[in-house]
């Protein structure tokens, strides 16, 4: 604008400015109303989202408690359906997974954890609950390859002693035994499981010297 201009000379000039660029302007305005007010809801609406999830798992755990079996299956499928994106869900699935008696149903929720899980902590935890489950039911095989996808440091040694464990139900001493090594060297100094490995691995070289 020209500061040596005329009132009415500067006055038309912000009419023609206003008729130039007023619709963007008036746009740009709406746009970040709206995404001001977007945000808010958004946030209100996981907060909303969490709360109802951290009440339905309360019932979860509750359920479970009581026996209810039934009933904590029923709210971990509601928390399934409705609030997958929500911590609970992961929470509820593995607990339900521990406590059913059903093989079917624990698979279904564990695999359900390792395909829905945002945390690899609970995908690891979710595959090695599994891993023990198949070799309960000596599925072998299907319990090895879970064993063998592992990939986080932190869990070396759980699914080592895994590995170990369908080693030695199936008679490979020598592969049990370099599994239970395995897994000892993983843990560190004074872990609880370090006895208990160490029983494990002393077997199978007391079977191999049998």
């Amino acid at each position: 604008m020209d500061i040596y201009a005329s009132d009415d000379e500067k006055g038309e000039e912000i009419k023609q400015w206003w008729r130039d660029n007023g619709t963007a302007v008036i746009v740009g305005c709406i746009l970040s109303v709206t995404i001001v007010l977007g945000g808010r809801y958004w946030i209100t609406y996981q907060q909303s989202q969490a709360e109802n999830a951290s009440g339905i798992y309360q019932q979860v755990i509750t359920s479970l408690a009581e026996d209810n079996i039934t009933e904590a299956e029923t709210k971990t499928q509601q928390l399934l359906s409705e609030f997958a994106k929500t911590p609970y869900s992961v929470f509820a699935a593995l607990e339900v997974a521990k406590q059913t008696v059903d093989l079917t149903s624990s698979k279904t929720y564990l695999e359900w954890v390792m395909a829905n899980a945002k945390l690899s902590g609970h995908v690891e935890i979710a595959r090695l609950r599994l891993g023990q489950l198949l070799l309960n039911d000596g599925q072998y095989q299907q319990a090895l390859v879970l064993a063998e996808q592992s990939q986080l440091t932190a869990f070396a040694s759980l699914f080592a002693e895994l590995r170990g464990d369908i080693y030695a139900v199936q008679g490979q001493e020598e592969q049990a035994r370099a599994a239970y090594q395995s897994a000892l060297l993983t843990l560190r100094t004074g872990e609880p499981r370090q006895q208990l490995l160490q029983l494990k691995l002393d077997d199978m070289v007391a079977t191999q010297d049998g």
